[in-house]
């Protein structure tokens, strides 16, 4: 009992930050999900009218199909590049450890930096992006003014930072057995079939990970699109024709520009639903493809 007693007063710090930091406010969240509470006056209940209003909310679905975008054209992508660059940083070459921290130091860039930089990177007057592509002859889009190439523009951002992303590959990659290539090679496999047949397996319970967290962290992306949207003395912006608006950025100018508290706290349980529901399908059909045991 005394034991008890000791881990219970040892985690009592973050029992207490749990119930009132996270549980508490999550829950204060889903009721006023149900009121018209504007922060100043009582909340004040109307049911399911918030989530009604959703439907009919142009600049929602605008939001959505830009986030959706973001997420069904990012996370595939990602991933495979991240893919592409570890299994190019597990070749034995002389300065490998060099080639890895490159590739890795664009992740531990603190992100409103990172994009801030690229701003003035995709800048359609003086971005060294266009200056590189009239060297190349290449049509120079305007990044951040035209709605064609606004989410094209926060991919490229993303895409810089796919360091972490590959790191995770590449240790995978270096706990895939070595002699199972060396079993391949015996019976003849050529360097795509050794992928497909040894490597591919061996690393898709690493790619069912990445795959759900890229989700999820795609449709949760807020930082990149609202700092290439940014105007001055607009906190409502969402770039050229709301092209920048995403999910999460509709959701904080509903909460703090226009103080929709319960129309934000509804969003925010719409988007908790679909990531919920999102994860259990990928986790359903991971039974087809993802493989383990392969020791």
């Amino acid at each position: 009992m005394s034991e008890r007693r000791s881990g219970i007063l040892f985690s009592s710090p973050w029992l207490v930050g749990l119930l009132v930091l996270t549980a508490g406010p999550v829950l204060a969240s889903l009721y006023y999900s149900f009121t018209d509470f504007n922060l100043f006056e009582s909340p004040e209940w109307v049911g399911l009218d918030n989530y009604a209003r959703l439907l009919a909310d142009d600049r929602f679905m605008t939001a959505l199909w830009n986030t959706v975008y973001l997420t069904v054209f990012g996370v595939p992508v990602m991933l495979a590049l991240a893919l592409l660059v570890a299994l190019a940083l597990n070749f034995p070459v002389r300065g490998q450890p060099l080639y890895r921290a490159i590739v890795y130091l664009p992740a531990i860039v603190p992100i409103v930096t990172a994009t801030y930089l690229w701003r003035w990177m995709l800048n359609a007057q003086y971005g060294y992006l266009n200056q590189l592509l009239d060297l190349l002859h290449l049509p120079q889009p305007n990044w951040l003014d035209d709605p064609l190439w606004t989410k094209p523009a926060v991919l490229l951002v993303g895409f810089w930072g796919i360091g972490s992303t590959a790191v995770i590959y590449l240790a995978a990659l270096k706990q895939v057995p070595q002699q199972l290539y060396e079993a391949a090679a015996v019976d003849g496999a050529n360097a795509r079939q050794r992928f497909w047949h040894v490597t591919w397996p061996a690393i898709t319970p690493v790619t069912l990970f990445q795959l759900i967290m890229g989700i999820i962290t795609s449709l949760q992306i807020f930082t990149q699109p609202y700092l290439l949207a940014q105007e001055r003395l607009n906190p409502a912006a969402g770039g050229p024709g709301d092209s920048l608006l995403t999910y999460t950025m509709y959701l904080y100018q509903n909460a703090f520009s226009f103080l929709k508290m319960g129309y934000a706290s509804a969003m925010a349980w719409v988007l908790f639903t679909v990531i919920l529901a999102l994860t259990a399908i990928v986790l359903k059909t991971s039974k087809r493809w993802v493989h383990y045991g392969l020791d």
